[in-house]
């Protein structure tokens, strides 16, 4: 077996306190040490049960561990990602979309030694689009259908005045590449982003996002066509009760993610 890896998450939300807790229980070469959280009192109360208490500390202290995950509202990406790859720590991030605009940070961490591992998130089908990738692809969609209250918020619904609140039928509130759907809507494509880094790039990747009121499920629909295969794929994934602009399969995704970076068999590239 590999040697134990110290983990540290920022972010407690639905995604964080989920992982937190299932480090916490007992995962083989996985150590959780550290967490970080903008409501400390919160924090502390949420890991005042845990097993082995982590260290609850600001985000640029999470670097002290050997893997860095963020599990943080995007506007605080840029912190914890600097920070871990500066110290040439492995990065995991679940605010996948952030990551599209900032990607001078792979470049620093060609030059530091640390690495950049994004999960799969609520998605599927990653593998196969890579392998996709090694050849010639002609395009790649990605369909998106939420329950309406699963976009409130989103910044491309406030500068085009679109209250999803108000829809009854399934309504396309945005088509585009996934650049601009990640900056758009940067707490629900991080799906979108995850898959157009492992194919042809933000540019060549587009997203069409439903607000559909007939789902009571996220689901996402990834068309590719390929000179090696034609792929459709979908997941329809249950939105988390703290935050339904998530799915409970996030941080079940990155616990595997995780488990990958220290099992003695691993299963998928």
């Amino acid at each position: 077996m590999a040697r134990e890896l110290t983990v540290g998450i920022a972010g407690l939300g639905a995604i964080g306190l989920h992982l937190a807790r299932a480090l916490d229980q007992g995962v083989e070469g996985l150590r959780l040490i550290a967490v970080s959280a903008r409501d400390q009192a919160k924090a502390a109360a949420n890991i005042a049960d845990f097993c082995s208490k982590p260290a609850l500390v600001g985000l640029a202290d999470l670097a002290q561990a050997d893997i860095v995950v963020e599990a943080a509202p995007a506007a605080v990406f840029e912190q914890v990602a600097v920070a871990a790859i500066e110290a040439g720590k492995i990065f995991v991030p679940s605010s996948v979309g952030a990551l599209l605009p900032r990607m001078h940070l792979v470049e620093r961490a060609r030059a530091t030694g640390a690495r950049i591992i994004v999960p799969t998130g609520a998605l599927l089908g990653l593998d196969a689009v890579r392998a996709a990738a090694e050849g010639d692809v002609a395009s790649v969609t990605i369909e998106t259908r939420k329950p309406p209250r699963g976009l409130v918020g989103a910044p491309y619904l406030d500068q085009h005045k679109i209250d999803v609140t108000t829809i009854t039928t399934p309504t396309l509130i945005f088509e585009g590449n996934a650049f601009d759907a990640a900056q758009g809507f940067p707490a629900n494509v991080n799906v979108a982003a995850a898959l157009a880094l492992a194919g042809i790039g933000p540019e060549r990747t587009t997203v069409k996002i439903w607000a559909d009121t007939t789902v009571t499920r996220n689901t996402h629909t990834i068309r590719v066509e390929a000179a090696s295969a034609r792929l459709t794929m979908t997941i329809e994934n249950v939105p988390s009760e703290e935050n339904p602009r998530t799915g409970k399969i996030t941080p079940l995704s990155i616990l595997a993610c995780l488990r990958g970076l220290t099992s003695t068999l691993k299963v998928g590239s």
